[in-house]
């Protein structure tokens, strides 16, 4: 016990500099992408702040991965866009406290551990399916927009790719907004998309659960959000140990998990879960620490606080471009150059995940398809040899 005590405090204060340096640049770079992701699901993008910001306060105590990034993530937000624009966003805050129950539960029963059981090859139809649906659905934002938003979207993907260091995402909506404003541009704004102000959250719980008909319809959404937000999240946890060469809690961080999107749900706040760019972000800014997180958090809500009004002028060609950046960025190109060494059951389980999971817009589905073509060809292959 002793032991633990000394770990937990030496997770706080041995990289205090670096953690709080490596902080502030996560709390940016959450920005962006949170709030790409809720125009993606269609809802005010404060839902989405408010949500990041809880994530990175409680996960900087509860977690069972010093300086690994959660906030609201697209995978999170692709898988309650049918939800929102059927039922509302009282659902959606219904459908995200009972995804956090689950995955309270699944973390108090160890399934973390079961991460493992997952073969590389689903893992990769995750990511890149992933990265397909983020570029699409950033391509149906800007059809329409005309040459303003043509224009301004290519410029802030030229910014991302020139610009040398890994502040390039907030650079390029800085030099996107200011080239808008100075040169009185029209074109949409975030603040079209829904009013950002430095107003609390409504806390309340999510009373439709006491409803069996709101369960009907919310309970395959929060099923999904569970596992979805979970493989995230210990795909995630994964690479941060490598990164860092130390180890993590992996049911510590489902259960935090499930208790932060539980907090989501009664504050209004879209699900969350490990966010793989920003942690890879934190890491290499010198985050190491609890301390990095915690700062991160304090950092959004000073932005919303005192910055609210600036955000609503950031042109949403800037988000465009800076999304489509992390699609091409989250896409594993590696798996495209190693399809000589892998096995045409691997081959087949990547695309199948890819397939179904762009087809249904489901990542929890895509996943389970995947698990199933795998374990079922290995069982077939190993049955036709010991016939043979």
């Amino acid at each position: 016990m002793n032991s633990l005590m000394k770990n937990e405090i030496s997770q706080w204060r041995d990289n205090p500099k670096d953690d709080f340096l490596g902080g502030l640049v996560s709390a940016f770079s959450v920005i962006p992408e949170v709030v790409g992701f809720t125009i993606i699901a269609g809802v005010n993008p404060m839902l989405g702040l408010y949500t990041s910001v809880a994530f990175l306060i409680l996960s900087a105590f509860l977690g069972g991965r010093p300086a690994m990034v959660s906030a609201g993530a697209g995978s999170m937000a692709l898988v309650v866009v049918a939800l929102i624009a059927e039922y509302g966003t009282e659902y959606l805050f219904a459908a995200v406290f009972l995804a956090g129950i689950f995955q309270l539960i699944m973390g108090l029963c160890k399934v973390g551990r079961l991460i493992k059981y997952i073969p590389q090859c689903v893992m990769t139809g995750f990511v890149d399916s992933l990265a397909i649906i983020i570029f699409m659905s950033q391509i149906k934002n800007a059809l329409g927009g005309g040459l303003t938003m043509y224009a301004l979207v290519a410029a802030g993907i030229v910014i991302v790719y020139l610009f040398p260091r890994i502040t390039k995402a907030v650079i390029a909506i800085i030099v996107v907004t200011a080239a808008s404003v100075f040169l009185g541009l029209t074109t949409t704004s975030i603040g079209d998309m829904g009013n950002m102000t430095a107003a609390l959250p409504d806390v309340h719980l999510p009373t439709l659960l006491l409803s069996l008909e709101t369960w009907k319809i919310v309970l395959p959404y929060s099923i999904s959000l569970a596992f979805v937000g979970l493989i995230e999240t210990l795909l995630t946890q994964q690479v941060v140990d490598q990164m860092t060469e130390t180890t993590s809690d992996t049911n510590r961080e489902s259960c935090s998990q499930g208790i932060t999107n539980m907090v989501c749900g009664c504050i209004g706040g879209m699900p969350g879960c490990a966010m793989i760019g920003q942690a890879i972000v934190n890491v290499k800014s010198g985050g190491r620490g609890r301390l990095s997180t915690l700062v991160a958090g304090v950092m959004l809500i000073a932005v919303l606080g005192f910055g609210s009004g600036l955000l609503n002028i950031i042109p949403l060609a800037a988000l465009i471009g800076v999304m489509i950046t992390v699609s091409i960025a989250t896409f594993d190109w590696d798996s495209l150059r190693s399809l000589k060494d892998q096995s045409p059951l691997e081959i087949l389980t990547t695309l199948l995940t890819v397939v179904i999971v762009v087809a249904t817009n489901n990542l929890a589905y895509g996943v389970a398809a995947g698990l199933a073509l795998y374990y079922a060809g290995g069982f077939a292959a190993k049955a036709f040899v010991r016939a043979s």
